[in-house]
């Protein structure tokens, strides 16, 4: 099997996990505000979809690491696996109502969020290269 395949796997199931916890972190915090009423079918889509979600995006870092790739096609493809993974899990369990408009403004906001994350860590990233090479 192909080694980036076995890292998106690995990657995934190592912090699949996390996609549940928060899930009832959220829905914990909720119970001090208002009345949570999810039936048991809703909580399962929930977890699962959640989970899914995590490990999706805990197993998609792998496209940065795929060095025959050119920067933007590593950046496109880890863009696209992301926003399908959301744009699903949030229709799917109805935190978002599937309409144009509404799917429009979450499309604007991901992208808004995902450049300003991108930028922060190539940021980060080229900083502590230049620190390192530096040293040497």
């Amino acid at each position: 099997m192909n080694k980036y395949v076995k890292g998106f796997f690995l990657r995934g199931l190592m912090f699949g996990g996390f996609g549940p916890i928060v899930v009832a972190i959220v829905l914990f915090v909720i119970s001090f505000f208002d009345t949570v009423s999810l039936s048991a079918s809703q909580l399962l889509v929930a977890v699962v979809s959640s989970y899914i979600l995590a490990f999706v995006q805990a197993g998609a870092t792998v496209f940065n690491q795929i060095e025959q790739w050119p920067i933007l096609k590593s950046i496109g493809v880890h863009f696209l696996t992301l926003y399908i993974a959301y744009s699903l899990c949030y229709t799917v369990n109805s935190w978002i109502p599937f309409e144009p408009k509404v799917l429009l403004i979450f499309t604007g906001i991901f992208i808004a969020v995902y450049a300003v994350v991108y930028i922060t860590v190539y940021l980060i990233v080229r900083s502590t290269t230049k620190k390192l090479n530096k040293a040497l």
